[in-house]
Order: C-alpha cells, then structure tokens, then sequence
C-alpha cells in the first residue's frame, strides 16, 4: 500500500497512446505550446505525445497496440532492426519515465484517450489499493460536482498491466467522447 502522504514531484501526461484518439494529443499539442496551465511550484509536468508515428497517421497503432507492450518481455528485449516500432517506443517511454516498478519512476501518469462508448468523462484505475489514487479520484469528482465523474476500476489480483500508465508509481488513465 502506498502512503497516503508521499509528495508527487513528477507527473507525465500522455496524450496519442493510439493514434486515432485526438483529444489527448490535441491537449498535449497544447501544451507542449504554453504549458503554463500546467505547470506547478515543486512539480515537474510533462506533456508527451506517446505514438507520434500513429497519430501522424491518424491510426490505432503502427504495429502493436502501445497500450500492451509495457510487459517485461517487451521492455527487456533487444533493440534489433526489425523491432516492432511499438515496442521500441514502449522502451524509450520507460526510459524517460521508468524504469517500471523502480523508486525512479514518475509519480503518477495521467494517459487520455477516447472512446466511442457513452461513458462520458471516465478514470481508470488498476489499484483500488493505492491511497494516492483513491484520494485524488475523490478530489477530481468533487471538484468536477455536479458533472458525473464514473470510476472504472479493472483491479486483477494476479495480472500484471502492461499499459502505458503502468511506468508511473500511481497509473491513471482517462477516458471521454
């Protein structure tokens, strides 16, 4: 269980984890611009676009959905020429924001995507255990009231998530319409 008081210092948002999902990028776009909206005093916000190749194609991925690569067969494997452009991008991504699973890695990882289902504004969460992320989603709703704010929790006792937000120490993705 994490503490309820560790200090985030580094937050990564990612924006274009697939391609085809435009308003994360066109948000990290933004800001990447005039991050000053963004920017706080102590911690280091980082705007990312995650799959530059499948948003310049305006596609889900090139050759391996990113969101799926983040395991450690994926991470730990050779960089050969013929590396699927998508892992090779899933091991620069834990470079600059990992390594997975170390005391290294950014604190939290908002990723923001899109879907074509009715569920409006929508945070995921892997770990109903994290104290962090349990305080912040209350925070994030109550600060959204009235608007709903769903919770989508996909907690799996033995899966280990080898999404693109699992790099972070606290994962956090965010879907809308």
């Amino acid at each position: 269980m994490n503490s309820p008081c560790a200090r985030v210092r580094r937050v990564g948002l990612f924006g274009g984890t697939h391609g085809n999902e435009l308003s994360g990028v066109l948000l990290v776009r933004h800001w990447l611009q005039d991050g000053a909206e963004i920017q706080r005093p102590g911690v280091e916000v980082k705007p990312f676009l995650t799959n530059p190749r499948a948003v310049e194609r305006c596609t889900r991925y090139i050759d391996r959905d990113l969101n799926r690569v983040f395991d450690p067969e994926s991470l730990g494997r050779p960089v050969v020429e013929d590396i699927p452009y998508e892992v090779r991008r899933a091991q620069e991504i834990n470079h600059i924001f990992g390594p997975k699973g170390s005391d290294d890695a950014y604190d939290l990882i908002f990723d923001l995507h899109n879907t074509t289902s009715n569920m409006g504004g929508t945070i995921i969460l892997e770990n109903s255990r994290d104290d962090f992320t349990i305080q912040m989603v209350h925070y994030i709703k109550n600060a959204l009231a009235p608007e709903p704010c769903p919770v989508l929790l996909i907690e799996h006792p033995s899966l280990k998530y080898a999404t693109t937000r699992s790099v972070a120490k606290h994962p956090v993705g965010k879907y809308q319409i």
